[in-house]
């Protein structure tokens, strides 16, 4: 296992997330104890040594599964992670007794690293908001030694990083994104991952094979890979393309099952960053394959100086394109969730002036229609 260093500790270069545990019937919110225990017991035997789980995972039982399991090892030995569900608003006001329950449900008595879950469009004003007082309350358990170095995770959009540093910045050690070749352009990865080392905070990974999506590629792709890395798996080549990024600390990845977990160990047996050209032509695929996924939207904006009812019609494309891709997900949903009513695709009226303009002859009032149906908004 490689080690990276954050601060005065070496925490392994991956780390086990636990949000895709192996479970029963099917049924997410059951999880198959005897089976994450086993994987847990092979992880800490093989040198991961960060463990990250959260509030809302599995139903509420990944954290007393990481409890459970976690609490058989000496705590010094492993570095437990958890973040504060600030994804659901209504519990802004519930920061004590949430941590809490968690400090609880993990058996511990402190969490190593400790998050603002998903800050994203739908929830910046909340988390800024004084008058519910979480910086402040989490702050307080910092300097009670409850937890040791605070942080945040983020799927919303540059613009919304950018804001919650300008508030929070000088008190975050850490930033948590999703970041993979197929969404270094797609997501804008790349741009918020510039935000986060111009300001000099240590980046950690989620999604490094986007659910799973990454670990197989096309018959095209594939020979191309393997022309340049003959040894390399295609799910190695995601973790590679991460290890080539200036600041990238710790890489997480929900493995369901033993098979999963002991080939991405084995990758992590070393540190083998791509070279300029094969991370290039590693985007180059993913760009062509997102390009196949969706809508060719440049966002000119022609169409939304057409628009009567003044939608954000590119950003709108760009969320269809991102739940048609993923083949559904919460991403879409949630940045949709958090738009005003009148923006969203249902208020579409499907005049068509858009598509008048549209350089790229998209036919952006079926889009919208197929959009609104799909996510109900």
């Amino acid at each position: 296992m490689i080690y990276r260093k954050f601060q005065d500790i070496q925490l392994s270069g991956l780390g086990l997330g636990m949000m895709r545990l192996p479970v029963l019937n099917g049924n997410d919110g059951e999880v198959d104890e005897a089976a994450a225990a086993e994987m847990i017991d092979y992880a800490y035997k093989n040198g991961i040594n960060y463990f990250d789980t959260a509030w809302g995972y599995h139903d509420g039982n990944s954290e007393l599964t990481a409890g459970k399991y976690l609490s058989r090892y000496p705590r010094e030995s492993y570095y437990l992670t958890t973040k504060f569900p600030g994804y659901d608003v209504s519990n802004m006001d519930k920061v004590e007794e949430i941590f809490e329950k968690q400090l609880e449900k993990c058996q511990t008595e402190y969490f190593d690293f400790y998050l603002f879950h998903n800050v994203y469009e739908g929830n910046i004003n909340e988390y800024l908001d004084p008058k519910y007082g979480i910086l402040e309350y989490l702050l307080k358990q910092k300097e009670n030694g409850r937890i040791r170095h605070l942080g945040f995770s983020a799927h919303g959009s540059a613009e919304v990083i950018k804001r919650f540093l300008d508030a929070y910045g000088k008190h975050m050690e850490f930033c948590q994104l999703q970041i993979n070749y197929m969404d270094w352009h797609f997501q804008k990865a790349q741009e918020k991952v510039e935000i986060l080392q111009k300001a000099g905070i240590p980046i950690w990974v989620m999604e490094p094979l986007r659910g799973g999506k990454l670990a197989k590629a096309s018959e095209e792709m594939s020979a191309a890979l393997q022309s340049m890395r003959p040894n390399e798996t295609v799910p190695g080549w995601a973790f590679r393309f991460l290890q080539s990024i200036p600041g990238v600390t710790m890489v997480l990845s929900g493995m369901s099952d033993m098979e999963q977990l002991k080939a991405n160990i084995a990758t992590y047996e070393t540190d083998e960053p791509l070279s300029k050209e094969e991370f290039d032509t590693l985007v180059k695929y993913a760009d062509e394959e997102t390009r196949k996924g969706g809508l060719p939207c440049t966002a000119c904006h022609y169409c939304t100086s057409h628009c009567p009812k003044k939608l954000p019609i590119p950003d709108l494309i760009a969320l269809y394109n991102e739940h048609k891709l993923t083949g559904g997900g919460f991403i879409a949903p949630m940045a949709v969730a958090s738009m005003p009513q009148e923006k969203r695709p249902a208020s579409c009226v499907g005049c068509r002036s858009c598509e008048q303009v549209c350089p790229q002859q998209i036919k952006i009032s079926e889009m919208m229609g197929e959009f609104s149906s799909m996510i109900g908004m």
